[in-house]
C-alpha cells in the first residue's frame, strides 16, 4: 500500500514540541485565528514602509492569502497552496498550451511565471498536507510558522514556532513538494527563501508577539464574559432548548462566528479564482475577447472579495470589547483621492441597475482624519446596497459638503422624472427581513447585506458616523460624517 514519505507541518511541530494538545475544533480556530491577527499586527509593526521596488519577506500560505493589509500586500511576496486548485479549462472555452515541463498535473500552464505578489501552487490530493492550514513567514527580522491541522478522529490541533530550526525543516518539507512538481520554480523560490537568514530572532520580537497574542486572547474573553454576563442577568434560569438553532453551544455569539466561516470559506475560492485569472491575463497569446471576459472575472472577483471582507469586519467588531479598541488606525488622509477611485465604480454600480449618478463636490476637498483603506470599501459598500435598493430609472445625488468641523457626504434617491403638475407619490421602503444579529435579506431583489446597526459600527470604527433617515417623496436618506483635520481651512463651495 502506498504511503506518503514527505512529513506534514503539523507532524514536524510535534516532533519538535514537547506537547501539542488536541482540542475541539472551535478551540483551535480561535487560537489559529487570534495568532493570525498577532502576526498580522507584528508584521505591520516590523516592516518598514512599502516601496515599489522592494519585497521585505515572503508569505507561504494554504490554503489561501491570509493578509489584506495593502502594506503587506505591497511588501510580502505570497505563495498559496491548495490541494483543490481551480481548473482554469472551465473559465473559457479556448485551447490552453502545453504544460510547462515537470509542473506535473492540471493547472500546470498558470504558474509559468511568478506573479509579482502572489502564486497558486497546487498539492497533490493524497497530500496530508491538504489537512492542514498554516502559514510560514520569512522576513529580515524573524521567522515563523504556524499550523492549524485537521486529525481523522474530527480533532483539531494550532502549534507555532520562531524556532529557526524549525521552521527550516517546515520549508524543507514544503520545498520538497514544490522541486517534485515544478523544479524550476522551486529554484527561485529555495532563493527567496535563502535571502532571509535563518537566525534566531532578537527577544523584543518574542515579547511583542506575546504581548498582541494575549492583547488579541484578553480582548476575546472580555467580550466573551461581557455577553455570559449580560446573558445571566437577562435570564438567570436559562431553559435548555434541545431544539437550538446555535452552531456552537459554547459560543456567545453564534449568529457572529457562523458570518465569520461563510465570508471566510466564501472568500477563498473567489482569491484563487482572482489569482488564476490574473496570471492567465499575464499571457501574451489570448485574444481580445478572452482578455476582455477575463477582466470581467477579475473585477466581479475583487467586488465579492470586498464585500466579504467586509462583512468579516463587521463580525469582527461584533466581537471587540470597547469602542476605543474597536477603531482602526485613523490618519489624516486626501479625499479627493479616495473619491477619484471610488466615484468611477459607484457610476458603474449604478449604471448596472440602470439608475444615474451624479456627484456634487466643493471646488477643494479637504482633509479628513479617517482609514483610507476602509474608507473606500465602506463607501463603496454602502453605495452598492444603497443602488440594489431602488428601482431602474431612479436617480441618485451624492452631495459632499463642509459642515463645520466635518465633512458631511449624502446619499439621496430620486424616483422617475418630476412632473410640476402631478401629485408627489410618497417613497415605498425596500422590505427588508433580519438574518440574525449583522445581516439583513431583501425579498424583491435576493440581496443579503450588513444591517444599519452594523453599517454604522463600522462608520464608527473608522471615525465617522452615518445617519438614516426615511423621507416622503424621497425615500431613504443616508447621511455620512467625517471629522476634518483640525489644522486644516475648511474650503469654499462650488455654487
Amino acid at each position: 500500500m502506498y504511503k506518503w514519505i514527505l512529513p506534514s507541518l503539523s507532524e514536524i511541530l510535534a516532533q519538535n514540541q514537547s506537547s501539542v494538545a488536541e482540542c475541539s475544533p472551535a478551540k483551535a480556530e480561535r487560537q489559529w485565528r487570534v495568532s493570525l491577527a498577532a502576526t498580522e499586527h507584528l508584521l505591520l509593526n516590523t516592516l518598514a514602509d512599502p516601496s515599489v521596488d522592494t519585497t521585505q519577506g515572503l508569505v507561504l500560505a494554504a490554503p489561501a492569502p491570509l493578509f489584506s493589509q495593502p502594506k503587506l500586500t505591497q511588501s510580502l511576496q505570497t505563495v498559496t497552496f491548495t490541494a483543490k486548485p481551480f481548473n482554469p479549462l472551465a473559465l473559457m472555452p479556448f485551447q490552453m498550451p502545453d504544460p510547462m515541463p515537470g509542473l506535473g498535473y492540471a493547472n500546470a500552464s498558470v504558474n509559468e511565471e511568478i506573479a509579482p505578489h502572489e502564486s497558486i501552487l497546487p498539492l497533490l490530493p493524497a497530500d496530508p498536507l491538504g489537512a492542514e492550514q498554516f502559514c510560514l513567514v520569512f522576513t529580515d527580522k524573524f521567522r515563523l510558522v504556524l499550523v492549524l491541522a485537521t486529525h481523522k478522529n474530527g480533532k483539531k490541533t494550532f502549534s507555532f514556532s520562531f524556532e529557526p530550526e524549525v521552521v527550516q525543516q517546515a520549508w524543507r518539507s514544503l520545498g520538497a513538494r514544490v522541486m517534485l512538481a515544478n523544479p524550476e520554480f522551486f529554484a527561485r523560490l529555495d532563493a527567496l527563501v535563502e535571502q532571509y537568514s535563518p537566525v534566531a530572532p532578537d527577544y523584543r520580537i518574542i515579547i511583542e508577539f506575546s504581548q498582541l497574542l494575549l492583547q488579541e486572547l484578553t480582548e476575546a474573553e472580555e467580550t466573551r464574559d461581557k455577553e455570559d454576563k449580560g446573558d445571566k442577568e437577562n435570564n438567570p434560569y436559562p431553559i435548555p432548548n434541545a431544539q437550538s438553532p446555535m452552531p456552537n453551544a459554547q459560543s456567545p455569539n453564534p449568529d457572529v462566528e457562523l458570518l465569520q466561516a461563510f465570508a471566510h470559506e466564501v472568500r477563498t475560492p473567489l482569491t484563487t479564482i482572482r489569482t488564476m485569472t490574473r496570471l492567465l491575463l499575464k499571457r501574451r497569446d489570448l485574444d481580445a475577447g478572452v482578455i476582455n471576459r477575463l477582466k470581467i472575472i477579475d473585477h466581479e472577483c475583487t467586488e465579492q472579495i470586498d464585500r466579504m471582507e467586509l462583512l468579516f469586519k463587521a463580525a469582527e467588531l461584533e466581537t471587540t470589547a470597547s469602542t476605543k479598541s474597536s477603531k482602526t488606525q485613523l490618519t489624516p488622509m486626501s479625499l479627493d483621492q479616495v473619491l477619484q477611485q471610488s466615484i468611477p465604480r459607484w457610476e458603474q454600480a449604478a449604471h448596472r441597475r440602470n439608475l444615474t449618478l451624479n456627484v456634487v463636490l466643493p471646488q477643494q476637498l479637504p482633509t479628513v482624519v479617517s482609514n483610507p483603506t476602509m474608507l473606500d470599501q465602506v463607501l463603496t459598500g454602502l453605495i452598492e446596497n444603497f443602488t440594489r435598493s431602488l428601482p431602474a430609472g431612479s436617480h441618485i445625488q451624492v452631495q459632499v459638503i463642509p459642515a463645520g468641523d466635518q465633512l458631511k457626504l449624502q446619499l439621496s434617491p430620486q424616483f422617475g422624472c418630476k412632473d410640476s403638475n402631478k401629485a408627489a407619490t410618497p417613497a415605498t421602503p425596500p422590505i427588508r427581513k433580519a438574518l440574525g444579529q449583522l445581516l439583513m435579506f431583501q425579498p424583491e431583489t435576493g440581496t443579503i447585506s450588513l444591517n444599519i446597526a452594523a453599517t454604522k459600527h463600522l462608520f464608527q470604527a473608522i471615525g465617522g458616523k452615518l445617519i438614516v433617515r426615511q423621507r416622503p417623496h424621497y425615500g431613504e436618506v443616508l447621511t455620512i460624517f467625517l471629522p476634518l483635520e483640525v489644522s486644516k481651512q475648511k474650503p469654499a463651495v462650488r455654487n
